[in-house]
């Protein structure tokens, strides 16, 4: 019997030591640094290649001001802060170790915890000096007064306070070390793709805690409504078949013969950081990507990059037919080419080959667009003109015909995803 009496006391030791280690972690404090010309010059690339624009602007708002609306589903909503230098309602009081503990640690000024929407997991890896780079272009911007929504997360999720135990368990919080093993290219490219350009945030998948899975890095996951494709070094689920000269193309213009444009956040990612990057730094990324383990799950690549599939496959469905004719045959080929710019070619589009039809969906009802060296291309959403069940047979039949995938998704599939349009085109 007294064997068991122990159990609680060793629950109550464990429990005290691990609460000790979640609260207790802090950074080395430092005075601030002076600010030179050229430390703005390099946070303002670090800021682009790390995409900061993207989720601190809201549509139709001040760049860096905040607002945009993250809808997280039964946990509720979050919005971004404002991290222009305004001393009232941005990050101008902020002290240089203020700044390095929420890019760290996840811990804003005056103690309060972060939500890791804000990828401090990944920005952990950076070095100080990068971090303090970025803050100096940060505040080197016109302050912009706006104060965005108040969060509307539910309970037990806004209680701030269990970040403290997320963090103990998924941000290690180390800064950086080369490895000596391999080149300065794949040691840039692991920085970039791991820290910088946190592309694991979106395409590594989670648990139940929302924690990355690392034994599935970069096999893709479903974020924001849009499928966030493998991008491990599988050759027929990820980027191992990828050429290089492919994948240079893709990152820096958004599109790739034979794989299709780029849509949804990729679209994004590449319009407002990637395509702005050296191409020395997106080569590196390129090694690192190619090094990453294979991860043989998720969609693979639809088999249709040199010819389209038979020429009356999808014709049963001839409200699909009718529909696609109607609203893609200007820009789409029927068989999958492109009738005058090459964004418009759809072969080895891999939203095609999606048994769940999520991106193909997500592009039909509202549209995409992408920031290219040529200029905006972009395509229209068909949400608003059409009916769930002209909208349901467009994506089978489209899905049937380019990508040789049978696809049944109903007009009610249709509606539901329209009650939760993504965050932002």
């Amino acid at each position: 019997m007294k064997r068991w009496i122990w159990i609680p006391v060793v629950i109550v030791v464990i429990g005290a030591f691990v609460s000790w280690r979640a609260f207790s972690a802090d950074i080395e404090s430092r005075p601030d640094v002076p600010v030179t010309p050229e430390m703005i010059e390099r946070g303002r690339y670090l800021a682009v290649a790390a995409d900061c624009i993207a989720c601190h602007t809201a549509p139709g708002g001040e760049p860096f001001a905040g607002g945009l609306e993250f809808d997280l589903g039964e946990m509720g909503k979050l919005y971004s802060s404002n991290i222009t230098p305004d001393e009232e309602t941005g990050i101008g009081t902020w002290s240089d170790d203020d700044f390095r503990r929420a890019m760290h640690l996840g811990i804003g000024k005056g103690g309060k915890r972060l939500y890791p929407a804000f990828p401090y997991a990944s920005y952990s890896m950076l070095t100080d000096e990068d971090v303090l780079a970025i803050k100096a272009y940060l505040f080197s911007l016109e302050p912009v007064k706006n104060t965005p929504p108040p969060n509307e997360m539910k309970w037990p999720y806004n209680q701030r306070w269990l970040m403290a135990y997320w963090n103990w368990l998924f941000n290690p919080a180390e800064q950086f070390v080369p490895d000596e093993s391999q080149s300065p290219e794949w040691n840039r490219g692991k920085y970039l793709v791991e820290g910088l350009g946190h592309c694991g945030e979106c395409h590594t998948p989670r648990n139940f805690l929302q924690g990355p899975k690392r034994s599935q890095a970069f096999g893709g996951a479903v974020t924001r409504g849009w499928h966030a494709y493998n991008i491990s070094s599988d050759p027929e689920h990820g980027i191992g078949s990828w050429t290089d000269e492919q994948l240079v193309s893709y990152f820096t213009r958004g599109y790739a013969e034979g794989r299709g444009p780029a849509s949804g956040p990729m679209a994004e990612v590449i319009s407002h950081s990637l395509r702005h990057l050296t191409e020395e730094d997106i080569r590196a990324m390129i090694v690192y990507l190619r090094s990453t383990k294979p991860i043989d799950s998720g969609i693979p690549a639809p088999r249709v990059a040199e010819a389209a599939q038979p020429a009356d496959a999808g014709d049963e469905n001839e409200h699909g037919r009718q529909m696609f004719a109607a609203l893609c045959s200007n820009c789409h080929k029927a068989d999958g080419s492109a009738r005058q710019i090459p964004y418009e070619a759809l072969r080895g589009e891999r939203a095609l080959a999606d048994p769940h039809g999520t991106n193909l969906t997500q592009v039909v009802l509202y549209g995409t667009e992408v920031h290219t060296p040529y200029g905006r291309i972009s395509m229209p959403g068909f949400g608003d003109g059409h009916t769930d069940s002209d909208l349901a047979a467009v994506i089978n039949y489209a899905a049937a015909k380019l990508g040789g995938q049978k696809l049944n998704i109903t007009p009610e599939e249709v509606a539901k995803r329209r009650t939760r349009p993504p965050a932002r085109l």
